[in-house]
């Protein structure tokens, strides 16, 4: 599909009335009451917003981030829009097995586990050196073994539970207002979140 189809249609949409998402006039009703999920790298973007979409939805949400200030603002974020919201937070960096630990020793079980914290910053290529590439690799990549290692087990014998990694390039775009989960303005999705 060229780029001026996807233009194309786009300005076609602009003629019709706006999508029911678009307007929150339309919202999954799902009752995850009694669930715990815990979200990691949570306090800030699209961590932030699947803590307060499960939240929104009666899950108990474990807020995740470097330190316990961000992790506090965050649970004081998602109380702001959420008052009744189920909370708790755990500061751990989950770039080292230690970090990990930490947070399953916090919070022993769950029945969600989103694998969110990564990290990224746009760099030449050929200037990236070794050290950082594993700073990469330990943080978005072995954070989520090690996390989906500790509670698969748990959720498989109960059962019940989800292991996600959401797969979005939330470190693509840096412009103020820019929400990574809409279209384009081309109506393409490039590389952000896909409805399933």
């Amino acid at each position: 599909m060229s780029a001026h189809f996807g233009r194309e249609v786009a300005v076609r949409r602009q003629e019709f009335a706006p999508r029911p998402w678009e307007s929150g006039e339309c919202r999954m009703k799902i009752d995850l009451s009694g669930m715990t999920a815990i979200v990691t790298g949570s306090t800030g973007g699209i961590g932030f917003a699947i803590a307060r979409g499960l939240a929104e939805c009666g899950a108990t949400v474990v807020v995740n981030g470097l330190t316990q200030a961000d992790v506090d603002r965050a649970i004081a974020g998602v109380r702001a829009s959420i008052p009744n919201a189920e909370l708790r937070g755990v500061a751990a960096d989950l770039s080292t097995a230690d970090g990990c630990d930490a947070l399953v020793h916090a919070e022993p079980s769950c029945a969600i586990l989103v694998n969110n914290v990564g990290v990224y910053g746009p760099q030449d290529f050929f200037a990236i050196p070794d050290s950082e590439w594993m700073r990469f690799f330990e943080l978005n990549v072995m954070s989520g073994v090690r996390l989906s290692r500790a509670y698969m087990p748990g959720m498989l014998e109960r059962k019940l539970g989800a292991c996600a990694v959401p797969v979005v390039g939330s470190g693509a775009e840096h412009r103020a207002g820019y929400d990574p989960l809409r279209l384009h303005q081309d109506g393409g999705l490039g590389n952000r979140a896909r409805a399933c």
